[in-house]
């Protein structure tokens, strides 16, 4: 399914269409319009179009076509963005503008995004980014995090919920089975491993110490 989203979401940033995109907003069934939430982040900070495409490296163009929903940027572009205004790129999935006390979320309703080795779901958006991000990952099949270690502040817990997944921390590999959980100093170096050649998913909850610390894109990368 994952791997099915992510060729969608190319598909459609290169055709120039918004169409069915994860990143569009479709009344309920939790999608975001990213383009909307750029530009309200882009105001916020008084930047110009002009001025976010010297800092991020884009052509105005491509921005101005996002901000209108008339293409749908890649996970890459979302980064290269993210890095340029210094926000998460969960930022770009929230659709309040206010801080909630508590956030409930029904089944299907989720914003998600698909990351290079399968999708992301937010459990916790509109919610302070500090103390916990708890997420729901989709890993595609023999998916891995890729050959560099992931290390950040804080804590980190895997609780797996379909499939198998191998998590290596330090020196030691643990394989999760469904209904076995991780918990670990996040400062250790650590990558994780989908283990079958079907799907696997997991809820995983970052807890960095550094409200600056931005885990989720040292996991979700290109």
């Amino acid at each position: 399914m994952a791997e099915i989203i992510s060729k969608r979401v190319q598909r459609k940033s290169e055709n120039g269409s918004a169409g069915n995109s994860p990143f569009n907003d479709k009344s309920g069934d939790g999608e975001i319009r990213v383009g909307d939430r750029l530009r309200g982040i882009r105001a916020q900070m008084g930047l110009s179009i002009r001025a976010l495409a010297e800092m991020s490296g884009l052509n105005v163009n491509t921005l101005s076509l996002i901000e209108n929903g008339r293409t749908s940027p890649s996970v890459s572009t979302l980064q290269q963005l993210a890095q340029s205004l210094q926000v998460p790129i969960t930022a770009f999935f929230e659709t309040d503008h206010g801080e909630k006390k508590a956030v409930f979320q029904k089944n299907g309703s989720r914003p998600r995004v698909a990351f290079a080795h399968g999708l992301m779901e937010d459990l916790g958006v509109g919610m302070p980014r500090y103390g916990a991000e708890p997420l729901i990952f989709v890993l595609n099949p023999n998916a891995d995090s890729g050959k560099h270690p992931i290390v950040h502040t804080g804590r980190e817990f895997v609780y797996c919920i379909e499939g198998h997944i191998a998590y290596t921390v330090d020196t030691d590999t643990y394989l999760l089975e469904p209904g076995d959980s991780l918990l670990f100093e996040a400062y250790l170096p650590h990558h994780w491993k989908n283990m079958d050649a079907t799907p696997s998913r997991a809820l995983l909850v970052l807890c960095p110490l550094d409200d600056r610390d931005r885990p989720t894109e040292r996991h979700f990368v290109t």
